[in-house]
């Protein structure tokens, strides 16, 4: 079946023909939630055909697929994700596991160090989900060179999981720390020199203990964390977020929230004395941006990846009206 012909049907199965280039949906439609179940399924479908490929090139390459116990496979000597409790991805993939089975098999090496033991290149959320279903988990046993073996862990995780700007940014590092070169790290994240230098340069000017806290934020890009390292230069701004972060509650939240709320902290009350302003919130409370109001002008920060992306695709439009509006008070 072609790809359009997949789209076609999801759309269909979501309830209804998808709208003809140029026109609006109907009010009374509401697409939201089969737009977002139709791109979830395109996320599945690129991430099977990917697995698939994957498993097509490992048997052609004449590897076999074993079971072993999880006990004896110890995770990559680089982390590459930032642990978090609430990890969705995972929990959907121990329902999966447990009424599918295992459909990919992970990629190990034999344990530099120690006998009968394994070191896995990819395919940690699959041990992590053998772990607690207390299953054997299908691996493809190849021997590989630290550089082999973390050039495939990056390669591997890069397109199909998509880890989050920061997660690359302190995988290069750790990378970088190891002894990688730059070559070398630009090869495993599958980026040219001048991202693997952005990426160490946000990497290195955050304190690994801040950013773990933070976790992954899958939300938030480059030039936030840039601006994040901005005000952490300011002592008092430091400590503001070091108390915000032992506080009982932040680790309870979720990760791209942790960063918002350091964001105000780093900023401090300075923004209330200048002016005034307020937050910018959505009707269910999440902060997208705040506005400051001074004699001179007026501010606004924007705190959400998503919130800046919808502006600045649209900023020319409300310009325009802007413009409009201004000609018409000044004709009447």
């Amino acid at each position: 079946m072609k790809g359009r012909d997949i789209l076609k049907n999801m759309v269909s199965s979501a309830g209804g023909e998808a709208p003809k280039v140029g026109t609006q949906p109907h009010p009374q439609h509401k697409p939201a939630g089969a737009v977002r179940a139709m791109n979830l399924s395109l996320g599945r479908l690129g991430d099977e055909a990917a697995a698939a490929k994957e498993l097509r090139s490992a048997l052609a390459a004449g590897d076999k697929v074993v079971e072993l116990s999880p006990n004896q496979i110890e995770p990559s000597f680089i982390q590459d994700r930032i642990p978090t409790e609430n990890d969705a991805a995972l929990d959907e993939l121990i329902t999966s596991m447990r009424e599918s089975g295992q459909q990919v098999p992970i990629l190990v090496r034999p344990h530099p160090t120690k006998d009968n033991w394994y070191q896995a290149a990819y395919g940690h959320r699959r041990l992590r989900a053998a772990v607690v279903l207390e299953r054997p988990v299908k691996a493809i046993v190849r021997q590989l060179s630290d550089e082999e073996l973390i050039v495939a862990q990056g390669q591997e995780n890069g397109p199909r999981i998509d880890l989050s700007f920061i997660e690359r940014a302190l995988f290069a590092k750790r990378l970088e720390q190891h002894g990688f070169d730059r070559d070398r790290i630009s090869q495993a994240l599958s980026v040219d020199k001048p991202e693997t230098s952005r990426l160490l340069q946000v990497a290195d000017a955050i304190p690994t203990d801040i950013i773990m806290a933070i976790g992954p934020a899958s939300k938030i890009g480059r030039p936030r964390w840039l601006a994040f390292a901005e005000l952490l230069k300011d002592n008092a701004a430091a400590d503001r977020i070091t108390d915000a972060i032992a506080e009982a509650q932040f680790g309870a939240i979720d990760t791209n929230e942790r960063f918002a709320r350091l964001w105000a902290k780093a900023q401090g009350p300075k923004a209330s004395k200048k002016g005034t302003g307020g937050k910018i919130r959505t009707r269910k409370g999440i902060v997208l941006a705040s506005m400051e109001r001074t004699a001179k002008g007026a501010k606004i920060t924007v705190t959400s990846e998503e919130f800046a992306q919808f502006l600045g695709a649209r900023m020319s439009y409300l310009v325009e009206q802007f413009e409009k509006e201004n000609s018409s008070k000044t004709n009447h």
